[in-house]
């Protein structure tokens, strides 16, 4: 396909097209009208003129009959800019006037008409255009009364032909017009399509050009560009995740594997069988919950739980969890306090909140319990507030904390400290909860408490309706 044909085919031009056309026909309708309208009144007032004159005219011949008529007549031909006029019999032969080669039968009716006439003193047989009035007289004489409409003819070569002009200027403007814009346009996308054939070809890097003006293409260009980022970053993060998922799981794995193989080698009795079941049975749960805590991250980020979402109380799921955890936490000598100000009224999933907050308070507890007792009293505590438009929750631990440059790196999935490599766990822990707190449309943010780490999560409020 040739350029011009690309640039014609495309919904820009296209409206450009049925835009000027509309424009064109809406201009051409107005000229049209006022040629027309000027032209009535034109005519409008030279039958005026005619139907003044032919009163006057029939008031005189009955006043001094055809011989008053004629000399009239006669004396208004010779006038500078006479009107038309012609007295005959009725058997056509002329009286008086100064209009010659009528047709045959003309003034064999009366009323208006339009004739193309000569007058009798032209010596090279210039035609002419006029209107005139035909006027039986008494006595079987026939009057014609006429008005040259050369004026009207002057008036439609003023109006009509600038105005064809005019509009086959525009026209052709437009189409110029037209082009332009449909070329840059074009352009435009024919940048976006390579960048997109880009990002296709396996370049998420690809982004799709500005041009600075703040039009609508770099309005959908950022939109686009802030999409390929988000993609760009989610698929960043599924491939560390497989990568996360091949190393973090394959030692679980294979220690299943070995311990497996060791009973099917060593086991001889009973007892020794069920043992070795029981340690596969164990560590299959740790590899299911390892999936469950993966499955509900991923469905957090993807956001298929938008739909279950309903208003709840945030500050009595505070309570619930703290006193599920607060037997555990007495057991392991730490304090636990809890400040819950309902109602928090917020609008989300009431299990995924819980299973959050749960992951912060055991969290807690793991890492407040230090290997070995040092005889250090500590302290975990709960809060929950209204703050403005939204609920803080705060998780506050004493235990040995999280450096500021690891704070942002522990969100990923099997992110695990040097120092909690020998404590139980995933390391799936924070990351469900960031899902989570982005899933509520919220905010996550890890703080030092000096000593310990203070956890800090702010969700929208519920707005409250009015009576």
């Amino acid at each position: 396909m040739t350029a011009l044909g690309r640039l014609i085919r495309t919904t820009a031009f296209k409206l450009i097209a049925a835009y000027l056309l509309a424009f064109a026909i809406f201009a051409a309708s107005i000229i049209a009208y006022l040629g027309w309208h000027t032209q009535r009144l034109v005519v409008g007032q030279v039958t005026d003129a005619i139907e003044t004159e032919a009163k006057i005219l029939s008031q005189q011949y009955t006043i001094g009959g055809v011989n008053r008529l004629a000399s009239i007549i006669n004396r208004r031909s010779r006038q500078p800019g006479a009107g038309l006029y012609l007295l005959t019999t009725f058997t056509g032969e002329n009286v008086a006037g100064n209009v010659l080669n009528l047709p045959l039968n003309f003034l064999d009716s009366e009323g208006w008409k339009e004739i193309d006439y000569v007058r009798s003193e032209d010596t090279d047989g210039h035609t002419s255009r006029a209107v005139v009035k035909v006027i039986f007289l008494p006595g079987e004489f026939r009057l014609l009364i006429g008005r040259d409409v050369v004026e009207r003819e002057e008036l439609r070569r003023i109006i009509i032909r600038p105005a064809l002009w005019s509009v086959a200027v525009l026209v052709l403007l437009g189409v110029a017009g037209g082009l332009f814009v449909t070329r840059r346009v074009l352009k435009r996308i024919d940048e976006m399509t390579a960048t997109s054939d880009r990002i296709m070809a396996g370049d998420l890097t690809g982004r799709l050009p500005l041009a600075g003006t703040d039009d609508e293409f770099d309005r959908l260009a950022l939109s686009v560009n802030a999409m390929l980022e988000r993609i760009e970053v989610l698929l960043a993060g599924l491939k560390q995740v497989s990568d996360n998922i091949a190393h973090d799981l394959k030692t679980p794995l294979t220690r299943l594997r070995n311990r497996a193989e060791d009973a099917l080698r060593t086991a001889s009795t009973d007892v020794q069988w069920r043992a070795a079941t029981e340690q596969t049975i164990e560590e299959s749960d740790t590899l299911i919950r390892i999936f469950d805590a993966l499955l509900m991250i991923a469905r957090a980020e993807a956001g298929q739980a938008r739909a279950g979402m309903v208003p709840f109380d945030l500050a009595e799921t505070v309570e619930s969890v703290a006193e599920l955890y607060e037997p555990l936490a007495e057991e392991k000598g730490l304090s636990f306090e809890v400040t819950a100000q309902g109602p928090l009224m917020v609008r989300g999933v009431r299990e995924l909140i819980g299973q959050a907050l749960s992951n912060l308070v055991d969290n807690a507890i793991k890492y407040s319990c230090p290997d070995e007792e040092d005889g250090v009293s500590r302290t975990i505590r709960i809060a929950g507030e209204p703050i403005g438009e939204r609920a803080r929750i705060t998780v506050a631990d004493q235990g040995a904390g999280i450096p500021e440059l690891d704070r942002a790196r522990v969100l990923e999935r099997f992110v695990r400290l040097e120092a909690s490599r020998t404590r139980p766990g995933s390391g799936l822990g924070l990351s469900l909860v960031s899902a989570v707190v982005h899933l509520h449309g919220g905010t996550l943010a890890l703080e030092d408490n000096a000593p310990g780490l203070r956890i800090v999560i702010e969700l929208p409020l519920e707005p409250v309706s009015g009576d």
